[in-house]
């Protein structure tokens, strides 16, 4: 046997996103190099760690059972790197977030501080819709979830940090009734509160359009493809170059708080510990400089 760190890493992406494509491009390799990598690996098994059926990749059996040690192998490496930095007195080790997607126009600037802070811990942050936030939750696969809405049947605690609100937008003024709706993908938070505010103001039957991102619904809207209800905390750039328009519309704004869940009960890290000490202390400071724009509104 003669396999390497890396070969491990390589093949642990390969199976998580089941795609040499994909775990190419996380990793910023080229695919030949990845393949080269997967196939040097291989050629120490006599057994396949993973078979193509069609234009899909499969992992075996075997290739799984290699995979659960391989990440055995490398979280073991990585803490003899945190265990170091440890006796030098620095935190370290891994935090990890799971957010909403309206998130990321959020979270990022109640990280940048306490990163700065600790330069030995390794941040994982996740931007995905709000099924999947939760159900990583569910799951302990992550330190903090970043949400809206609180999860019913699953007890957790909080920490608000800043109101989320939001208005119906279009690329006009004026709103065009024959334009449809457009909404985001099934398990969006924003999704859930747009679909209850038209069936209570409009009834259900309306002229939609379903797109995948909070991203993709915003340049959707500034291209006219129709309106959409959307958080004021992604659109400031948009409405200040009156490429959007805030719509008055009965009852909104809608209003939610974004905030960091996690499991009730769950024995926190001391780096899942020193985040939320250093949220808690310096929250206000970072919405004045960040968010002041936002919390006049």
């Amino acid at each position: 046997m003669n396999y390497t760190i890396h070969q491990l890493q390589i093949f642990l992406k390969v199976v998580q996103t089941k795609s040499i494509t994909k775990a190419s491009e996380e990793l910023f390799m080229t695919q030949p190099a990845v393949s080269i990598q997967l196939k040097n690996l291989q050629d120490q098994f006599e057994i396949p760690l993973t078979e193509v059926i069609g234009r899909q990749l499969y992992i075996t059996d075997f290739g799984r059972e290699i995979a659960e040690v391989a990440e055995r192998v490398i979280q073991e490496l990585d803490n003899i790197t945190y265990k170091t930095q440890a006796y030098q007195g620095i935190l370290t080790g891994k935090l990890s977030i799971s957010s909403a997607s309206t998130g990321k126009y959020v979270i990022p600037y109640f990280l940048s501080g306490f990163m700065e802070k600790h330069t030995g811990i390794d941040l994982i942050l996740d931007v995905t819709n709000k099924t999947r936030v939760i159900e990583s939750l569910k799951n302990n696969e992550i330190d903090f979830a970043m949400v809206s809405v609180v999860p019913d049947k699953l007890p957790v605690e909080e920490e608000v940090l800043i109101e989320n609100k939001l208005y119906l937008v279009g690329n006009q003024d004026l709103r065009d009734e024959k334009k449809p709706l457009i909404y985001r993908e099934e398990g969006s938070a924003t999704r859930m509160a747009m679909e209850k505010y038209f069936e209570e103001h409009q009834g259900k039957k309306r002229k939609r359009m379903e797109l995948t991102s909070n991203e993709a619904v915003k340049q959707a809207v500034i291209a006219g493809l129709g309106y959409s209800i959307m958080p004021m905390i992604g659109i400031h750039n948009e409405l200040v170059s009156n490429q959007l328009f805030v719509l008055d519309s009965p009852d909104l704004p809608i209003k939610t708080e974004w905030r960091l869940i996690w499991l009730k009960g769950k024995k926190l890290s001391p780096i899942s510990q020193a985040f939320l000490e250093f949220i808690r202390t310096e929250k206000q400071k970072i919405l004045n400089d960040n968010f002041s724009w936002y919390l006049d509104q």
